[in-house]
């Protein structure tokens, strides 16, 4: 009787009511937008960084991280990738020199990380590939062959076909040099990296470096589900002692950072938003329990007891919560999804998001337990908003609210 009772009196004033509903539905759908767009950020960013830069794990000697010496090279690297694939949670792996050189054309030079790939394992393992947006991925039978980034190729001013020389130290500590020819050219949403990563064949760099091509200085291993990279780092430590075996969220610390720090900042924002509804809806609250004096009076005067009256106060301000709560998480769903399926493109941002590494183009999403908890919030905040106006109702003298 008593919810019956609260529903309808919320409708007795609809303006008032739809007012308080449509803002806790804007407040609503403002919050879990602005988690969704957070969440695909950080998703896009994280999957750029496992699927173009780092891998799930990287396995170095001690010590190479720091120094990028060319002697820190692990000798059996063929060997330990092929017994990586045969790993059952294990996608991919390959092997790959990492060097500090520098690149010069015609025009002018600059410092780079050289990276010497096998581009048929590097295939399956990065999307390299997929962002070559000028000439191929190392075409067959091609001899120190150079695939560069977009704004590299611009700040050496060299095309497909031209040749760049390429500057380094071998093992031994002397100065080594290479004719490389530019075969392609890629872009990312990452500015900083298509102007500081050059990469050309491991054996390429083997002998230029006069190193073995078994040997490499760094083994990536790409996983079939994220999940598994915690357990599959201690499979590798175990079978590799005398070796480095790194997770991404070591390789790229601040990935791993925002990651675990988002989702705090996202309940926050969301408690900033509720906080400043839930006054909002005091005050309507308020405004509904001193025009409804005489009627409560006459409610407590005909036997209604004040933990009834308690009851029904709170009800009105849960169910006006709930509405708009309700309203504001279906219409945010909804745009959530196409935005998710078609992606909301910022390219007013492009430049600014590329070159800190985001793509302008974010795939937003919210998962259940974001959903879950903006709903236990939204309980909370009802309750909350609810209690002073009820307490007010409890004061009303039934005598003199009948006689007012």
């Amino acid at each position: 009787m008593i919810p019956v009772l609260a529903w309808r009196n919320i409708w007795r004033n609809k303006l008032r009511s739809l007012v308080v509903i449509v803002s806790v539905m804007l407040g609503i759908f403002s919050g879990i937008f602005l988690i969704a767009l957070t969440n695909g950020m950080v998703k896009d960013r994280v999957d750029t960084i496992i699927g173009l830069e780092v891998s799930h794990i990287q396995i170095h000697r001690p010590g190479f991280q720091q120094n990028t010496e060319t002697k820190l090279y692990m000798p059996e690297a063929s060997r330990m990738v092929s017994d990586i694939k045969r790993l059952p949670r294990v996608k991919a792996s390959s092997k790959r020199w990492v060097l500090n050189a520098m690149i010069s054309s015609a025009e002018t030079g600059t410092g780079v990380k050289l990276v010497g790939i096998d581009p048929a394992d590097e295939k399956l393992v990065t999307i390299l590939h997929q962002k070559v947006v000028s000439g191929e991925y190392f075409p067959e039978r091609s001899r120190n062959a150079l695939l560069i980034g977009e704004r590299l190729a611009k700040k050496l001013k060299v095309d497909l076909k031209n040749k760049c020389i390429i500057t380094l130290q071998d093992a031994d500590n002397n100065i080594t040099a290479g004719a490389f020819r530019v075969v392609g050219i890629y872009r990312t949403e990452n500015y900083m990296y298509d102007e500081s990563v050059v990469f050309v064949r491991n054996r390429d760099v083997s002998r230029l470096v006069n190193l073995p091509e078994t040997a490499a200085h760094e083994v990536a291993v790409l996983l079939k589900d994220d999940a598994f990279t915690p357990q599959l780092k201690q499979t590798l430590a175990k079978r590799y002692p005398h070796l480095e075996v790194q997770e991404w969220q070591q390789l790229s610390p601040e990935a791993g950072y925002l990651v675990s720090i988002m989702s705090q900042y996202m309940i926050i924002i969301m408690v900033v938003i509720l906080l400043a509804l839930c006054f909002g809806i005091i005050n309507t609250m308020l405004m509904v329990v001193l025009e409804r004096v005489h009627e409560l009076g006459m409610l407590m005067a005909i036997g209604m007891n004040r933990r009834r009256i308690f009851g029904m106060i709170m009800l009105e301000t849960i169910f006006l919560s709930l509405t708009g709560g309700a309203l504001g998480m279906g219409v945010g769903s909804l745009v959530i999804h196409h935005y998710y399926l078609n992606g909301l493109d910022l390219y007013f941002w492009k430049e600014a998001y590329e070159s800190i590494g985001y793509s302008s183009v974010i795939h937003p999403f919210i998962a259940a337990k974001d959903l879950i908890q903006t709903t236990s919030m939204i309980i909370v905040t009802g309750i909350l908003s609810a209690l002073y106006p009820a307490y007010k109702a409890l004061k009303i003298n039934p005598a003199d609210a009948i006689r007012s």
